[in-house]
């Protein structure tokens, strides 16, 4: 019975949830021009005991992905941000966001979505679910999917969102075809900040 989703609300004490974001409004966030809008904190922060706790709730045992990549990085989305891709999968075993966004500013929050041309709410996982999709490769599949789909809102069905609230951790299997959702705000204080997690199987 494979787990796809995970919500848990006080993911942190009070206490350290406002601590974390205070650290995350005092990181260095550099221009980027990637996929998706907004930008990473050049610095990388740790929570103690991350690892641990995170396998718990998965119930088996993971570690963060290497390379890093954004692991444990923060990222800040401001309403006026632009980026060329929507929905996406991440090269992971699971994927954490953790909203660190104050109440009275959350918007909206991670979504989900079924690929209408495919019938499908998730990558294939297998060659067998590959072919069956009609797919030769995966690489195929992610071109005609998330490369040329992406962004297309005609080829995509909401069915479902994590709504935004702070100190929320939503834990997702990365297969699953989802975006981060609207941003908002004008400035760091206002604006959609989350703390990443991506995961590997130990």
């Amino acid at each position: 019975m494979p787990t796809s989703l995970i919500i848990v609300d006080d993911f942190l004490s009070p206490r350290d949830a406002l601590q974390l974001r205070e650290v995350g409004l005092k990181l260095t966030y550099p221009e980027q021009k990637g996929a998706f809008p907004g930008r990473n904190s050049l610095e990388r922060i740790e929570i103690d005991g991350l690892e641990h706790g995170v396998s718990n709730l998965v119930g088996e045992r993971v570690r963060p992905i290497s390379p890093l990549q954004s692991h444990a990085k923060f990222r800040m989305t401001l309403a006026a941000d632009i980026g060329r891709a929507k929905v996406h999968i991440d090269q992971a075993y699971w994927s954490g966001i953790l909203y660190l966004s104050r109440p009275e500013d959350c918007v909206g929050g991670t979504e989900f979505f079924r690929h209408r041309p495919t019938h499908t709410d998730r990558a294939p996982l297998d060659d067998n679910e590959m072919r069956a999709m009609g797919f030769a490769s995966m690489e195929q599949m992610h071109r005609e999917i998330i490369e040329r789909d992406s962004t297309d809102e005609s080829k995509w069905e909401l069915t479902m969102q994590a709504p935004m609230r702070f100190n929320r951790l939503v834990l997702l299997r990365p297969w699953l075809w989802h975006t981060a959702g609207p941003a908002f705000g004008d400035r760091l204080e206002n604006g959609r900040l989350v703390y990443l997690m991506f995961f590997a199987a130990a």
